[in-house]
């Protein structure tokens, strides 16, 4: 059984949605404002993929393929 990240970087904010890595960072920031977190907790795929409109399916196909 391969194990799945949870949890998105920038780097892959990037390769899903085709923008910069500097837009990955700035999207992330959003999200944990969004979601009331703090700069030092994560965002997990579920929490990306409701923010971005993204299927979670997609998120979690792409994270299955790193």
């Amino acid at each position: 059984m391969r194990i799945v990240r949870a949890c998105i970087y920038p780097k892959d904010i990037q390769r899903i949605t085709g923008r910069s890595e500097r837009y990955g960072r700035k999207l992330l920031n959003e999200i944990k404002t969004h979601f009331g977190k703090k700069s030092y907790q994560f965002i997990t795929a579920e929490e990306f993929a409701e923010y971005s409109g993204i299927k979670e399916e997609i998120v979690n196909q792409y994270l299955e393929t790193i």
